[in-house]
């Protein structure tokens, strides 16, 4: 069982479908993927696609959150938006029996969404309610006020969640448009799966995408930025210091030599107990319960980064090791014992990550989404099965840019 990549042509548009078929499922998974229209878009607006996604669970203009949501429940549907940096999904799933209901109100929604000076009030005190909640958990604001040292000058640098200030700016025409400008077939990629033949899927869903307008494709530019040796401490009245920590990881996502940084990064911090991170910081000096540091590589954006909670008399101590074993990690690279040990987790745990209909497909979805092969994963695996120890450390010591670290930490 694996996804195929289809099109449906809506209004002279080829939409790109990602598609499995699943017999023994009687279920409709449906996805709308709105590419580019994550909080991307945001510009001055910080949370306004945040603040769009979550006017969607609101139900449609006539019914009410409230109706809709009866309605959904008693047919065991669900229908939800949300946002990411890159992307706007609207997910909708049901049991088989119940997919037209499904979809007819899913066609409701997008033709009349519950855009109300009331909706918006609502989300809006929702929202302004959690972010001072969150001024008291300190992984938040330390993973915040990272992003906003390493992304300094570019989208990511503000959390998807906006302000207290940018909150209480956005008003209801700015909602209306953007779900106009980015709600539309020119930046949809839909993936589905279930117990339907692509031509019974293209029959049901036909028309919803005949609700959507034509619309211009968002654009979107890969994030550059370089990091430096920096660091800000907030103190606060804590228990604990929360210690995170980033650099650049220059790569692009179609590298073909990105399989040797997934190693790279499962043997440094990425794998839990064993990792050079916890193996050092918390097995051999109790410094922290736990230290963790990987490396994402996304089709924007890549970058290493990290976190640990240790006592606030062990923050410096512990700073300070970081940098020193991320220096030494590159210096000399791994042993052949931890790369066998990567190659036998990796090797082995590849048959969990596509055990489920969902995992499938989002897999097949990040693959299309970085104009990978869908074979890709396969490939792969052959060449980090063949991996030489060699070839690895000199890819390791190849990336010295991951040295340039910069930390946020909260402490007392």
């Amino acid at each position: 069982m694996s996804a195929t990549i289809k099109e449906i042509n809506i209004k002279g548009i080829n939409i790109p479908v990602i598609f499995e078929e699943q017999k023994n499922l009687p279920i409709l998974n449906l996805q709308l993927v709105f590419k580019n229209s994550g909080y991307v878009q945001d510009k001055e607006l910080i949370g306004l696609s945040n603040l769009s996604s979550r006017i969607l669970n609101e139900g449609t203009k006539e019914l009410g959150v409230t109706d809709f949501s009866e309605i959904l429940d008693e047919n065991a549907i669900t229908i939800n938006s949300s946002n990411g940096y890159e992307t706007f999904v609207i997910e909708v799933s049901s049991l088989k029996e119940k997919s037209k209901i499904a979809v007819k109100l899913l066609e409701d929604l997008l033709k009349s969404p519950n855009i109300t000076q009331n909706s918006l009030d609502k989300i809006k005190t929702l929202q302004i309610g959690n972010l001072k909640r969150k001024e008291n958990d300190f992984d938040y604001i330390a993973q915040k006020e990272l992003n906003a040292l390493l992304f300094r000058g570019t989208p990511l640098e503000n959390s998807s969640s906006g302000t207290l200030e940018s909150i209480s700016k956005i008003e209801l025409k700015d909602i209306k448009n953007f779900i106009n400008n980015h709600i539309v077939l020119n930046n949809l990629i839909i993936v589905a799966g279930g117990d339907f033949s692509i031509s019974e899927l293209e029959t049901l869903i036909k028309p919803v995408l005949n609700s959507l307008n034509v619309g211009e494709a968002s654009q979107s530019s890969k994030v550059e930025f370089n990091s430096k040796k920096e660091e800000q401490t907030l103190k606060r009245d804590t228990e604990q210091a929360y210690i995170y920590f980033g650099s650049s990881f220059n790569v692009d996502s179609k590298d073909e030599d990105n399989y040797k940084a997934k190693v790279a990064s499962f043997i440094l911090g990425g794998s839990g107990f064993g990792s050079r991170l916890m193996e050092e910081i918390r097995v051999k000096r109790g410094l922290a319960y736990s230290a963790y540091g990987t490396i994402s590589i996304n089709k924007s954006y890549s970058y290493f980064s990290g976190y640990l909670q240790t006592k606030n008399e062990s923050a410096d101590e512990t700073k300070k090791l970081v940098k020193s074993l991320i220096e030494e990690f590159v210096e000399n690279g791994v042993t052949q014992e931890e790369l066998d040990a990567a190659k036998n987790f990796l090797m082995g745990s590849e048959p969990l990550r596509t055990e489920t209909l969902a995992q499938r497909l989002n897999r097949a979805f990040m693959l299309f989404l970085r104009d990978l092969n869908q074979d890709h994963p396969k490939f792969e695996l052959e060449k980090i099965q063949s991996l030489k120890l060699e070839d690895l450390n000199e890819y390791i010591k190849s990336h010295k840019e991951i040295n340039n670290l910069t930390f946020s930490i909260v402490r007392r």
